[in-house]
């Protein structure tokens, strides 16, 4: 990777400030996910609401991103994003007091997911600005790996801490997480001066939508981005009714083999193989929950789910060749988008594994999700070709 690798990007004292604040976050992010659906379990015994509460901030990122993510491309971005950050230490702050009822917990995690898909436009927007075009690549790799990171200890550090604080504190905790990214974005991103002023808002939105959803490969690239990791994030919605006792373990692993793969993806393969190995990544990412269909021993099914985990890392590539086809002008938000109807089908994947779970075994219901993630990435396939032909001519 040359001058544009991890130790180069570690150089850059805007670029570290912006992934520390996005890991932090993340963290807390998984920390706060983890308390709620602990607490959620325990209080309900629904599969459908510990789902729902694990990810169903992920249904209103998609309202964000129809209405108000062309703020991810305003003249203001770093104090965007620190405002949105302090929305979120006061929406986790919230859940940290015992006596809210679920009602209004579950409204919370819906103004969290509005305004976190704001927030990862106006940053991927920043991203773009502060690393040149041949970092990219490396920039979300490292951005990936260091999440996955963060993930993993979250989920490690949530199942350690149940066992010695309620979920009211762990969820202070997750505040404190969030605080600290606050700190750390306004100290170190400086305010982009390069940018046009926009005036931001439902039409601007709106027309930024339409521009992008616009072109028949662009559209199959957002498909294969969003729905096969949704389906099998809905398939980890039910490691806790799956396996009570596992779950922190089988979380744990997915998220150790996404950071597995995103470090071989992004540093190792150059942007022809990692192209290239995007398919396989996608098979890889859904088939090996298949084998939990048969309720394998815990280590088995912890090693399967590890392996699965590394597909998750087919996710850069399409980004790379979806910000190929994007004006600079528009980054933040095509990027929000993205992220935005990522995070959207994540939630729809474990609502959707949360209610069929309520009339079939867990074990059943991951199995059919699963096969329905390989139906998606299979049948989407000769469409991302032709878009992935398009960028190399395009790049030509």
């Amino acid at each position: 990777m040359g001058s544009h690798g991890y130790r180069a990007l570690l150089r850059q004292r805007e670029f570290v400030g912006l992934y520390v604040g996005f890991s932090l976050m993340a963290g807390a992010g998984t920390l706060s996910g983890f308390a709620l659906g602990m607490s959620v379990q325990v209080r309900t015994g629904s599969p459908l609401l510990t789902a729902v509460s694990m990810y169903g901030a992920s249904f209103a990122a998609v309202v964000g991103a129809m209405t108000l993510m062309s703020v991810a491309d305003g003249s203001r971005p770093r104090r965007t994003l620190v405002g949105l950050h302090l929305v979120s230490v006061g929406a986790l702050g919230a859940q940290a007091v015992p006596g809210l009822p679920l009602p209004g917990r579950f409204g919370l995690l819906l103004v969290v997911g509005f305004f976190q898909a704001l927030g990862a436009g106006t940053r991927m927007g920043l991203l773009a600005e502060i690393v040149p075009a041949e970092g990219y690549a490396a920039a979300r790799s490292l951005m990936n790996l260091t999440s996955g990171g963060a993930a993993v200890l979250g989920f490690a550090a949530g199942g350690a801490l149940s066992a010695l604080l309620s979920p009211y504190q762990v969820m202070g905790a997750a505040a404190g997480l969030a605080a600290a990214a606050t700190l750390v974005v306004a100290g170190t991103v400086r305010e982009r001066s390069v940018r046009l002023a926009r005036r931001p808002g439902l039409r601007e939105t709106w027309r930024g939508n339409v521009e992008l959803l616009g072109r028949p490969g662009r559209r199959a690239l957002l498909v294969n981005l969003w729905v096969p990791n949704g389906l099998v994030v809905g398939c980890e919605a039910l490691f806790l009714p799956y396996a009570p006792g596992a779950a922190g373990a089988l979380f744990a692993a997915s998220s150790a083999g996404m950071l597995v793969g995103d470090l071989v993806v992004g540093r190792v393969l150059d942007a022809a193989r990692r192209a290239r190995w995007a398919f396989g990544l996608r098979l890889l990412l859904a088939g090996p929950f298949l084998v939990l269909a048969v309720r394998p021993p815990v280590v088995v099914a912890v090693l399967a789910v590890g392996v699965a985990g590394v597909g998750f890392a087919a996710t850069l590539p399409l980004q790379e060749r979806l910000l190929a086809l994007t004006p600079e002008r528009a980054r933040g938000q095509v990027q929000g988008v993205e992220s935005a109807g990522r995070l959207a089908w994540q939630g729809v994947g474990a609502a959707s594994a949360g209610a069929l779970a309520q009339w079939v075994d867990p074990v059943w219901a991951i199995g059919v999700l699963a096969g329905l993630s390989l139906l998606v990435t299979v049948g989407s396939r000769p469409a991302v070709l032709r878009e992935g032909r398009a960028v190399t001519a395009g790049g030509a």
